[in-house]
Parts: C-alpha cells; structure tokens; sequence
C-alpha cells in the first residue's frame, strides 16, 4: 500500500504530492485524513504531513511513513473540502488542511501543539451491593465516606474535583478511599464542550419593517415577471441584508416572507 503525502509547509515549492510506502504494521490503521511523519529531504530530516490519498501502486514512492500521529486525524470530507478551496483560492493544500484542525493543533512542532487534557477521574471498585453491605455492617461508617460511595453510585464515575466540591471532602479522604479498595482513579481525557451549560435557543423569523417589505416585494416582483433589474441594498450592519437577499433570490417567491427568512 502506498499513501499521497502533501508535507505540512507553507512552502510554495512543497505544495506538491509527494508518494510514500505505509509498513505492513500501519496498512490496517492508516486512512485518508491521517496526520503522519515522514522522513523528508536529505539525512534523517523529519517532517509531518497529511495522507490525501491512498493506492494500490506508485513509481515514485522509496521510503516509508515512520509513524501516524495518533489523536491528529481530520475526516475524508475535509481532505476534498481542501482541496476544492486549494484550487479556488489558489493556495497551499497543507494551509486548508490546518483550517481543519482543532486551534493550537497546527503546528510543526508537537511540544509547541495545544495539548488534550487529562483529567483524575474516580470510580467505584466495589459493586453497589457490597458498598451497601459494607454501610449495612458498620465497616463504611464514616458520613463522608458513604457521601463519596453514595454520589458514585449514582454516576458512572465523576471527575476528581467535581466530587470533592459535591461531596465537600478534601483530596485525602478520596486516597484513603482509593488504598482502602473502596475506589479507584483513573487519568482519562477531559471532554470539552463549550455549550454543555447553555440553553441555545433557536432563531426565530421575523416580520420585516415596512422599508424593508418595500425592498423585498419590489425586488421579488421583478424576479416574478422575469425583468431584470439592478438593485442595492443600503443599510446599517446588522440589518440584515444579506438574508432578504438569500430570501429574494430563492426560486419560490411564491412562498411568505416567514418560511423565506429562516
């Protein structure tokens, strides 16, 4: 199996393919969208890239792919995305490509990248049933102790901080807990979402002010009787211009105004 490379540079004379051979270790992992290293130029230079392609046969491909970076990876989707914006921008592939990435991740250099983070998260060691014994014979009688068991119980493992606030206990009850095989802890990464405590609501249409009926209607009858006509919009920022101008230029104007401006 062999992979099309493009070299992570914005280097003009680099914007090219270049043919590498995957191992017969990586055949089964790698795919189209990999972030990979490459030994490149002379010496033992390294340097990363992106797979953008892979094939059967190459005449051009001598050295093999050294490792795929693992974590780095963008979908086949975003690879042709690349590529259409690489040819109506006429720029570099491997600068559309970053566009893809998570911010901080584009760099060259991995020490310099936006790392994930990784979080203490704790677990029960014991099956429910055996914490309740154990409340039920007195050997789990401390208040928070059975506050930590209880709150575990009910969730499937909690990030380390979050339980000492909800539970109101210190770091050292939890690794008393932990030696007494009552719990465990385990370092998992820390899944971000930006929206998880927002309540998005979505957009509403809105009725159009008269002026803006005016300019609507006007435009949408010359579309109707098929007239052409130049027209400019004049307005402030925000007044939304450019969705009466999606509006205007759908092909049902037969539709209302509500349904056109979403």
């Amino acid at each position: 199996m062999f992979a099309e490379i493009i070299i992570n540079s914005n280097a003009r004379a680099l914007n090219r393919i270049f043919d590498y051979i995957v191992p017969k270790q990586l055949e089964n992992d790698i795919k189209m969208g990999d972030r990979v290293v490459v030994p490149f130029g002379k010496g033992t230079k390294l340097e990363d890239g992106f797979v953008i392609h892979l094939k059967e046969s190459s005449e051009f491909a001598n050295r093999e792919i050294c490792q795929i970076d693992i974590g780095q990876s963008i979908s086949e989707e975003n690879i042709i995305l690349a590529k259409l914006m690489a040819r109506k921008y006429f720029c570099n592939l491997s600068d559309c490509i970053k566009l893809m990435l998570p911010p901080g991740t584009g760099g060259k250099k991995v020490k310099n990248r936006a790392k994930e983070k990784i979080g203490n998260f704790v677990f029960l060691k014991k099956e429910e049933d055996d914490i309740d014994f154990l409340i039920e014979i007195g050997k789990l009688k401390s208040e928070k102790h059975i506050r930590v068991a209880k709150l575990l119980q009910n969730n499937d493992g909690m990030y380390r901080p979050d339980l000492e606030i909800l539970a109101d206990v210190s770091s050292s009850i939890l690794k008393t807990m932990e030696k007494n095989g009552i719990l465990e802890m385990v370092e998992k990464p820390i899944q971000r979402n930006p929206f998880i405590r927002k309540n998005i609501e979505p957009d509403m249409p809105k009725p159009l002010n008269q002026e803006q009926k005016k300019c609507f209607y006007g435009i949408a009858e010359d579309i109707e009787e098929n007239r052409y006509s130049k027209n400019l919009i004049f307005g402030i920022t925000g007044s939304r211009k450019n969705r009466n101008l999606f509006a205007i230029n759908c092909k049902s104007t037969r539709k209302t105004e509500n349904q056109l401006l979403f």
